[in-house]
């Protein structure tokens, strides 16, 4: 039975997020800084093989098994773009939420379509080289609000417009955010796995 996981980030708002789901199942979700483990390279176009390569990173290193998210938003308009490079869409020195929303909404401004979704890819090793590693994803459909709203969330949160619940990502509580956006729905799906294995 799995009671500790490492995670394979250095994402606050993700080891928040990651720590407050896995809590019902009485899963302690450590945090990959824990054990010096440095940040993995992510150079696929996928965000399956991307989170793949950080779960085996943090489990050679830690010892553990691993849980590695890849996620990102992708826009229709711009032929699923950002996608993978979400978090570094303005570039990488910084990494800026601010600066990835700037550009993301200036590139749509023009587009009638807004429409986009985020994405979540999870994979769990049991250790380093597990042959048949946990895959689950999650899906959530939005449209991209040129004009920023909310205080909760992170990354593209405050432009992620819901139309069912007539706000952005940013405006829900993070205890709605945490039963229906991408990250919790491919969660979902990875609790399941675990407890059929």
């Amino acid at each position: 039975m799995l009671n500790q996981i490492v995670l394979a980030s250095n994402n606050a708002g993700k080891l928040r997020e990651f720590s407050a789901l896995f809590a019902t199942q009485h899963i302690e979700i450590l945090p990959q800084s824990a054990f010096n483990v440095p940040e993995c390279s992510e150079p696929h176009c996928t965000f399956l093989e991307n989170a793949l390569a950080k779960a085996r990173h943090a489990s050679q290193i830690s010892g553990l098994p691993a849980l590695a998210d890849d996620s990102g938003i992708c826009v229709n308009a711009l032929g699923g773009a950002p996608g993978v490079l979400s978090a570094r869409f303005a570039g990488d020195s910084p990494k800026s939420d601010a600066a990835n929303n700037a550009k993301l909404s200036a590139k749509l401004a023009d587009f009638s379509d807004k429409s986009c979704y985020y994405v979540c890819v999870l994979v769990l090793v049991r250790h380093p080289n597990d042959p048949q590693p946990i895959v689950a994803e999650g899906i959530w459909r939005g449209t991209w609000q040129l004009e920023a709203a909310g205080t909760y969330g992170f990354g593209y949160d405050p432009h992620f417009y819901l139309p069912k619940q007539g706000c952005t990502a940013a405006e829900l509580s993070p205890d709605i955010k945490n039963q229906i956006s991408h990250r919790a729905l491919a969660l979902q799906e990875l609790l399941h796995k675990i407890q059929a294995a």
